[in-house]
């Protein structure tokens, strides 16, 4: 099962990370709907591995693993592969993804910002479609928490929706977004998903978030924007 994996009790102050944000993901059903919604794709993520370096002996944290297929893929290619999600019916599916594969991973219940990595220092840590369930302040907290757990000279992934538009175009951009990403009910995330992702969850702007990476001790290997609302960085550990 998986491991509980945080530190001593927070004060009252302290974000309520294992509350939903957004779409409530808290039944099995739903959790399946959101692997299906999402896409998921082994050679996507076999590609993502290559990307960072990930083989035989890596040591790999992925936070907010979801349902675990990066994982899963990573272990399968023999890295110490840890996932790391607040959602227990995440996790179970995760598990049993793995088990399935015959991967040997680590799972962990525990949040961006309270997971403590007993193992070794990871090599690799990534993120994927999950930071932006913590308003700025706690991003800003739980890029801390990842820095913390990397060796110096490790790499740092995050992938999310992140808006790389100017702020006097958001209405535009992001009423774009919605009217093209939402599908029919049963094709993948529908038009009251996305709606509710703005409305309710976190995302900021590119320009914002390099300088809390910045901040969190890492250094800024390459920033792409595949579109408005999508992007990544890819960084180092100083």
């Amino acid at each position: 099962m998986p491991r509980n994996d945080t530190t001593s009790p927070r004060p009252a102050w302290f974000f309520r990370e294992y509350e939903p944000v957004g779409v409530d993901l808290g039944s099995p059903a739903a959790v399946a709907d959101y692997d299906r919604n999402q896409g998921t794709d082994p050679d996507a993520d076999d590609a993502l591995l290559d990307r960072l370096g990930v083989g035989t002996g890596t040591r790999l944290v992925d936070l907010a693993c979801g349902t675990g297929s990066l994982v899963v893929q990573a272990a399968r290619r023999g890295a110490e592969a840890h996932g790391v999600d607040v959602s227990p019916e995440m996790l179970a599916f995760a598990q049993a993804r793995a088990e399935q594969a015959g991967a040997g991973a680590h799972w962990h219940r525990a949040g961006f910002l309270d997971y403590v990595h007993r193992s070794a220092p990871a090599d690799v840590v990534t993120t994927k479609a999950a930071l932006h369930q913590l308003p700025d302040f706690w991003k800003q907290q739980a890029l801390l928490n990842a820095a913390r757990m990397l060796r110096p000279g490790g790499t740092f992934y995050l992938w999310d929706v992140i808006f790389s538009f100017e702020p006097a175009d958001a209405t535009e951009q992001l009423q774009r977004w919605i009217d093209t990403a939402g599908r029919p009910e049963g094709q993948g995330f529908t038009r009251a998903d996305f709606e509710a992702h703005v409305r309710e969850e976190f995302s900021t702007y590119a320009w914002i978030l390099e300088g809390m990476v910045e901040r969190a001790g890492f250094d800024i290997v390459s920033r792409r924007s595949g579109t408005p609302t999508h992007g990544e960085f890819l960084c180092r550990r100083r």
